[in-house]
């Protein structure tokens, strides 16, 4: 079965962000024995009266395990977060069944995205919905977004790959159909929904950042006429536009 764990609140001014924790924490459940199949960023609301570092953004890992793994991730997820989480972070963990998050909890991510969310409203929806949510460092303020990560990534059109097999490695020019087995995507397309033919040509271009786009793995990318290639993967501030 496959497994949901929201992070947040990981870090200070000085460490690396919440980000690099959850590539970190997906590597280590992989390493655990269980598959690694995805790390998402989602980016929460920014208001004067929310305490975030720098840009209140949220992470959310998905593994598949074994049907009787959740205490296994539980236990791998807190440990790690425990001694990993910077100095002054409020860290939480949410951990949950990805064939059972509720709309509730969908709902929930979309709102802390808009408005100021409640740390008591989170814990609520987690119990109503018999899902973990732990506060691990801190205050453990971070449960709100933690519930929130698994609420976004479960709605499925929320968020930008952190981590794919072979994302960070890939490069060049490759054929459509070479690149969406490679990096175990669901669509190469563009902004409107077009999409690219197997055989075509696609520069990976500067910054190669899948989304998620109506629960499809999906790389975005526009045409080029290039004589060497068809299309080119989106920018990075376009991609950061799309997915923030």
């Amino acid at each position: 079965m496959r497994y949901l764990v929201g992070i947040d609140d990981t870090d200070n001014l000085e460490s690396r962000g919440t980000g690099h924790r959850a590539r970190q924490l997906g590597d280590l459940l992989g390493r655990s024995g269980m598959e690694l199949l995805g790390v998402t960023r989602h980016q929460l609301f920014v208001h004067p009266a929310i305490p975030y570092t720098s840009h209140n953004s949220a992470a959310c890992i998905e593994v598949r395990a074994a049907p009787d793994a959740a205490e296994r991730v539980i236990h791998v997820c807190r440990d790690y977060l425990r001694e990993a989480s910077a100095p002054g972070s409020d860290a939480g963990l949410c951990v949950a069944d990805a064939d059972a998050v509720f709309a509730q909890v969908v709902e929930f991510g979309a709102r802390a995205k808009a408005v100021i969310v409640q740390r008591t409203e989170a814990e609520q929806i987690a119990g109503r919905n018999r899902m973990h949510l732990e506060p691990l460092t801190g205050t453990g303020l971070g449960v709100i977004g933690a519930l929130a990560a698994v609420g976004l990534r479960t709605g499925g059109n929320d968020g930008r790959f952190l981590w794919l097999p072979a994302l960070r490695e890939t490069s060049g020019v490759h054929r459509a159909s070479e690149l969406m087995q490679r990096l175990h995507l669901d669509a190469i397309e563009t902004e409107n929904g077009s999409p690219v033919e197997g055989h075509e040509r696609v520069s990976v271009g500067e910054w190669l950042r899948p989304l998620m786009r109506g629960g499809r793995k999906t790389m975005l990318v526009q045409e080029t006429g290039h004589e060497e290639y068809e299309w080119s993967g989106l920018g990075k501030e376009r991609l950061k536009q799309l997915s923030d």
